[in-house]
């Protein structure tokens, strides 16, 4: 039987097969002749001390021990053609992953995406980079795929106990992802990758008799006395099902608005918001690795910090080392912006969205839109940005330092966001509470890592669309909305969810739900 072992090696061991294998056998004690396979099981790098080591967890296999290579298999999905159907709106993973489940319980989904599939979006992505024109349907935050799509498609989730994480990955795995993903401490497809993926998982969701119908947008709810019945599309075309997950995302304003305006309760929800800070990655391999170069065995530095200001938080979020930053608004007039690095992170610069709590408070100045308060907040800021930038996606930039300083930079450097910079003093962008939070929260980073507060680092406002402004309640024991009987509020649109792998897993959690009643 196979002994599994914990230890911690150099980088340049940890790369090298021959090496890695001596160095089990010594800790193992046996000769290296008799170690048969050292299966890494998983593998993190621990930087705090100056000589960088790399945790592994290993199953060793002797020579006297049998070891089959395990090939990870998509489930036995059957035909559901003529099965019940289940409507599901919306396509990014809450959605995706609902459908993989209902057909794996013998349901047939219906997926409704407003934006077009995964290649066809490319050309809108470029329209908002190249031309500043922005599809409301078809951009960085929907489409097939989803807004982790085309920003990064990050695996990394402290939602353990939501679900299980590594049933995720390892479908992900099945439909062409890199077995690394099981392995990785932060598990990471990349942008240049992941859509691949995606198109896959919808060629088998159609192959098993699943519909998908993109650039389809819902404009209506039916409803019979507190029960759904169906959706009506923007087509005017109706599409009738008695259970319907909604998992639209956390820009779908006009899913926000239509349920509202329906007097389907909803509520306001805090959220984060704050600034995309963009340093040159050599400089973080330098503050996180301790050195003047960061070795060939090592990946880009990532960085995480969280501090307490005025009794907010204020930390990074969505931390994209080699990458570069986005143009992610989904509607004319408005500046968002994002990160997303390739699946190797050789891009010259780290960014990292530095973003402060907000509090329900907050939103008292939009208090005439009810739950919908925290929604106008965000658009407000990302309007305000648009105005500053021109009326183009040109986005606000400013030194770090400068910023802090309240002083204007008198040039901002080409950065890695492809419409480009207006230099600007960027508290005209925020709130004076979130600005004054913002400057002093950099001053306390730039103490914790050292050289990380510099005019080298240039800021890009806003980062606005961390999480849903908006929760849509349900019950805890059926996942139903609390007052709309088979309405299933799923994935972060809803509330419920904070990136991939918790919004597939309320997806699958909201199709298991669904199976349960409907058999």
């Amino acid at each position: 039987m196979p002994s599994e072992l914990q230890l911690q090696v150099s980088p340049e061991i940890a790369a090298n097969e021959k090496l890695l294998y001596e160095n089990v056998a010594q800790l193992a004690r046996v000769s290296t002749k008799l170690v048969h396979k050292v299966v890494i099981l998983k593998r993190s790098i621990d930087a705090r001390q100056k000589a960088i080591k790399v945790n592994l967890k290993v199953l060793v296999y002797l020579i006297d021990e049998k070891y089959t290579e395990q090939k990870i298999e998509l489930p036995n999905y059957e035909n559901v053609s003529n099965k019940q159907e289940v409507i599901i709106i919306g396509a990014g993973p809450a959605g995706l992953f609902a459908a993989l489940q209902l057909i794996e319980l013998g349901l047939k989904p219906i997926v409704i995406e407003r934006g077009k599939d995964v290649r066809g979006r490319r050309r809108d992505l470029k329209a908002i980079n190249v031309d500043h024109i922005v599809n409301e349907d078809s951009n960085y935050c929907f489409g097939e795929g989803g807004a982790g799509t085309y920003s990064d498609g990050k695996l990394y989730t402290r939602s353990k106990k939501r679900g299980d994480v590594d049933r995720i990955l390892q479908l992900l795995v099945a439909f062409g992802a890199t077995p690394d993903i099981l392995v990785e401490a932060h598990p990471h497809i990349g942008t240049n990758k992941l859509p691949q993926i995606i198109q896959d998982i919808r060629e088998k969701i159609i192959e098993c008799g699943g519909q998908v119908l993109f650039e389809t947008r819902v404009t209506d709810f039916i409803i019979v006395n507190n029960e759904i019945q169906g959706i009506v599309t923007h087509k005017g075309d109706t599409i009738s099902a008695n259970k319907v997950i909604l998992a639209t995302g956390h820009s779908a304003r006009d899913i926000f608005e239509l349920l509202d305006r329906k007097k389907i309760f909803i509520e306001a929800k805090p959220f984060a918001l704050g600034v995309r800070a963009e340093h040159p990655q050599e400089l973080i391999d330098k503050i996180q690795y301790s050195c003047d170069f960061r070795g060939e065995h090592l990946p880009p530095a990532p960085y995480s910090i969280v501090k307490q200001v005025n009794g907010r938080g204020m930390y990074s979020f969505c931390m994209c080392p080699g990458g570069v930053i986005a143009p992610c608004a989904t509607n004319p007039g408005e500046v968002v912006t994002n990160g997303w690095s390739p699946s190797k992170r050789d891009q010259a610069t780290a960014n990292s969205g530095i973003v402060v709590e907000l509090k329900l408070e907050d939103f008292k100045p939009y208090a005439k839109f009810g739950a919908l308060a925290g929604m106008e907040f965000q658009k407000a800021i990302e309007q305000k940005a648009w105005q500053l930038a021109g009326e183009t996606q040109k986005v606000p930039a400013q030194r770090m330092v400068d910023f802090t300083q309240s002083k204007v930079s008198s040039s901002i450097p080409k950065t890695s966001y492809v419409p480009g910079t207006t230099s600007i003093e960027m508290g005209q962008v925020f709130p004076s509470f979130l600005t004054q939070i913002l400057r002093e929260g950099f001053v306390q980073f730039g103490k914790s890592m050292k050289g990380y507060m510099t005019n080298e680092a240039i800021l890009h406002a806003p980062e606005s669309r961390t999480s849903s402004p908006v929760r849509i309640p349900r019950h805890h024991d059926t996942l139903e909305h609390l007052q709309i009987k088979g309405l299933y509020p799923c994935g972060e649109g809803a509330g419920f969810a904070g990136g991939i792998i918790s919004a597939a897993i309320d997806g699958e959690k909201c199709a298991l739900k669904i199976a349960e009643v409907l058999k």
